[in-house]
């Protein structure tokens, strides 16, 4: 199959098939970006809301530069990927200071920029500004490893330098714009990871992968890494209508996020030998423990509780508050902080 056929095909099909979304109505490299790192491990029904927050809350670049850190992680609240928001927020600090708010219109200078990575500088570069550089995401991969036969491992180097390379083999170069976003459709809407709609696809006579019915086994990808377990036991602690609760720094998950006093252990322990064994702790009250939940994260499983305690401070104690970043908030604070969305719904639920 040339590139020629398979770039007319798969475009056809696109403008008979694609979703009407608000960011393809568009060539403002803001939006594209916008919604690009939005909807990077997002589905399309969830992050739309998301894009649709921040278009409001910030129309520019330039507005989103000057947002504080704070507002911006709490309107990325429930995403998840954290790490995608406060390099949001630093890109377009970037942009509004060294670009005067103007995007780079190359792929090359588009790369450079914090968290754009060659996927993301590709979509702005093809989308807003008409370069002839291949877009090439999980659909992408898919797409191409099954209708080419590629065998090749999309998650190491060689095999993302391939499917790279392929893609810009095969893209129109009158329509590198369209062409990108109808191969991420076809991937997103037809050629699906379980039970792709083979018998009414376009490529059906050429696919190699459904010649050789090898669509379960492309594209190959090596095994994920293993998943790490947490268990977190989160302490309420009330005091005159104010809840102690302190933001998270360092490297870990959430970070500059804020949720409750924790102890994490490395198995399931029982509430009262953990308040014994912690000096802070020791000599509360139980008042009620929440069931655990399960809450899953790209390589960790996280098990979590919330126990409400009682407790009075002594200075001693409330010196500890003070060293561990402790806080108390009224509910009025709380509710513009932003949280871990179980700590949101814990909250919600717990009114």
């Amino acid at each position: 199959m040339n590139a020629e056929f398979f770039s007319s095909k798969i475009i056809d099909w696109y403008l008979d098939h694609q979703r009407d979304l608000p960011w393809r109505r568009t060539r403002d490299p803001y939006k594209i970006w916008l919604s690009e790192i939005i909807l990077q491990q997002t589905r399309v029904v969830q992050g739309l809301p998301y894009y649709l927050a921040f278009v409001s809350a910030y129309p520019t670049i330039d507005s989103l530069a000057k947002a504080p850190e704070q507002k911006i992680l709490r309107l990325w609240q429930g995403l998840g990927y954290y790490s995608r928001a406060r390099n949001l927020h630093k890109c377009a600090r970037e942009i509004s200071k060294k670009f005067n708010g103007a995007f780079p219109k190359s792929f090359n200078e588009l790369v450079r920029l914090p968290g754009i990575g060659p996927y993301t500088a590709a979509a702005i570069a093809s989308i807003a500004f008409k370069e002839n550089v291949a877009v090439v995401d999980g659909n992408v991969f898919r797409v191409m490893a099954r209708v080419f036969g590629v065998d090749k491992d999309i998650a190491s180097d060689e095999g993302k330098k391939y499917f790279f390379s392929l893609a810009n083999q095969l893209i129109d170069k009158n329509q590198p714009d369209i062409f990108n976003q109808a191969v991420m459709e076809f991937g997103a809407l037809h050629c699906l990871p379980q039970n792709p709609k083979c018998a009414e696809c376009i490529f059906a006579k050429h696919c190699e992968a459904n010649k050789k019915n090898l669509q379960d086994v492309l594209p190959v990808k090596s095994k994920k890494v293993k998943i790490k377990n947490r268990y977190f036991n989160y302490f309420i602690i009330r005091s005159k209508n104010k809840l102690l609760m302190r933001q998270r720094n360092g490297k870990d998950i959430w970070k500059g996020l804020y949720d409750f006093y924790l102890v994490e252990t490395t198995r399931s322990r029982k509430v009262e030998t953990l308040i014994l064994e912690d000096e802070f702790l020791n000599g509360s009250t139980i008042i009620n423990e929440s069931k655990s939940f399960t809450h899953l994260l790209s390589h960790q499983k996280l098990k979590v509780k919330f126990i409400k305690v009682e407790k009075s401070l002594t200075k001693k104690e409330e010196l500890v508050i003070k060293n561990q970043n402790l806080q108390w908030f009224s509910p009025t604070q709380i509710s513009k902080l932003p949280k871990p969305i179980l700590v949101d719904r814990f909250l919600r639920e717990d009114r």
